[in-house]
């Protein structure tokens, strides 16, 4: 955690009786003007847009609403996007999403401006984007002819801040962000008449995490049942995905996708004819004999061992004496700077399909994300420009893309209701709650095959691991995308994407709706 340099103040040293003297005691209360409550802010626009051949008719609201405490206190100014369809015959029973980022520390620009909102960045697809001027389209692909859309932005990004006694940072663990963006979602939907709305989450990322305990704090405290919650690049069980001394879990989940990346960029040392049986053939050694030889540690024979470093050759493409080195355990950071050493470049993490230059050749784990540098600053721009220019926000209000302390002193604990407190969050109970809370409740789960962020494998362990009721299995779907974490980066898959959601969206409402 960074440090917060104190203010320093100067003290004069003044006797009581010269102090009484001079100045007699006035009435504190009367001497301090009253405090100005926090006001919410709005900046409404109309626009039209063409969505699948139709044009839709919609209000754009770029705001801020104050969010309260359980005391009724203002605790957070959040900001938001929100946009709905103006010619809707019912408005207070039209589908209604709300959706985020993760991070955490991350504003909602990532899905905002690449795949829900009315408007899409062009960025280059596994490969580099030119420098400005980015190119800024009417998004086809857009979720608003099936829902209302409301973007948010957690506290510390967009223009959300704390207020009064509280700080920022008490927002940045597991629980206090899921309060807050739970009690900004209620207030909203009564503010907007829309309690009889179908209600979906989306989240990307950390946002997965944030939804999983989201959509049961709301069903079972606030009495709020939802249709649907997509996870985008799922985050629940973090254990799963970040490597840890003495954690052997994530070694075999991440296993298929170096297999994948290795597979698309041709290092392997027989390319197989069939990506996806490939693939097939990958997870079923990576839960079985891989997982096995790992359990056994130091007791594991020269000759088992030998056996495994030979088939991770086969399935990844690095080299056997590398292997040896690595103790058959290669970290994510550690793939994507060895992969394409000998040709001096990266392998793109959030999307394994993008490569970089290697500043370091010599160093062990890679130094940055060729996916990030490739795209970040298009959507940065893109979404400034946009913000300020189209949707009326004045430049002096300051956006916060991203807030590296709060990823830096995020507090990872969770509590579990009935079930104690986790030391690393792991929401795939809250999920699972929630779905038998409410048995109307459908998930839909995307995954790009060449994400090393959230790997697919690790999506499927997690979700196979909810412990749901036979019945309620179905009722969690998993999708697949030729694309990365973020895989509507890649055009077609953001058309299977919008198709697969908008399925989604469609099937649920009929169901909640008895149809």
């Amino acid at each position: 955690m960074r440090t917060i340099r104190p203010l320093l103040t100067a003290l004069a040293c003044v006797s009581p009786i010269a102090l009484s003297a001079q100045n007699p005691p006035k009435d504190s209360s009367a001497a301090k003007p009253p405090a100005t409550p926090p006001k919410a802010e709005q900046w409404v626009s109309r626009h039209s847009v063409v969505i699948g051949g139709k044009p839709v008719s919609y209000v754009a609201t770029a705001g801020t609403l104050i969010v309260r405490d359980s005391g009724d206190a203002p605790a957070a100014s959040i900001g938001y996007v929100a946009y709905t369809r103006q010619d809707a015959k019912d408005p207070a029973q039209r589908p209604i999403t709300f959706a985020y980022n993760g991070g955490p520390g991350s504003s909602s620009v990532w899905l905002h401006m690449g795949a829900l909102g009315p408007r899409r960045v062009i960025a280059a697809d596994a490969g580099t984007t030119p420098p400005p001027p980015f190119r800024v389209v009417d998004n086809s692909y857009s979720l608003l002819d099936r829902t209302d859309l409301v973007l948010i932005d957690p506290v510390g990004t967009g223009l959300s801040h704390a207020l009064g006694q509280k700080k920022d940072k008490d927002f940045w663990s597991v629980d206090p962000d899921i309060e807050s963006v739970s009690r900004f979602i209620r207030q909203y939907v009564t503010e907007n008449n829309r309690w009889n709305s179908p209600k979906y989450l989306l989240g990307e990322s950390y946002g997965t995490t944030r939804s999983a305990g989201i959509v049961d704090y709301l069903q079972t405290r606030e009495n709020m049942a939802f249709n649907g919650v997509v996870l985008v690049s799922v985050a629940l069980d973090l254990e799963a995905i970040f490597d840890g001394p003495g954690n052997e879990r994530t070694f075999p989940l991440f296993v298929p996708s170096f297999a994948a990346t290795s597979f698309y960029h041709r290092a392997l040392p027989s390319q197989p004819a069939d990506r996806d049986a490939f693939l097939a053939e990958v997870r079923t050694w990576a839960l079985g004999p891989y997982t096995t030889a790992l359990m056994q540690g130091d007791a594991l024979s020269d000759a088992e061992r030998q056996v495994v470093v030979a088939k991770l050759h086969e399935y990844t493409g690095l080299s056997p004496a590398y292997l040896e080195k690595a103790n058959l355990r290669v970290t994510e950071s550690e793939y994507t700077q060895e992969l394409l050493r000998e040709h001096r470049e990266t392998v793109g993490r959030l999307d394994s399909r993008y490569t970089g230059i290697s500043f370091d050749p010599l160093a062990k784990n890679a130094e940055y994300d060729p996916q990030s540098a490739s795209v970040s600053a298009a959507y940065t721009a893109a979404f400034l420009d946009y913000y300020h220019r189209e949707l009326g926000v004045p430049g002096e209000r300051s956006y916060v893309i991203t807030v590296e302390r709060a990823f830096e002193s995020w507090d990872w604990k969770h509590r579990v209701p009935g079930a104690g407190t986790q030391p690393m969050v792991n929401t795939g109970p809250d999920l699972a709650h929630a779905l038998g809370y409410n048995p109307g409740l459908r998930v839909l789960a995307l995954n790009g095959v060449y994400d090393l962020a959230t790997p697919f494998l690790a999506t499927e362990y997690v979700i196979a691991h909810l412990a749901l009721a036979p019945a309620l299995r179905p009722h969690v779907v998993m999708k697949y995308y030729d694309a990365g974490h973020m895989m509507y980066l890649n055009e077609a898959a953001l058309a299977r994407m919008k198709a697969d959601v908008a399925a989604f969206i469609d099937a649920t409402a009929r169901v909640s709706a008895g149809g």
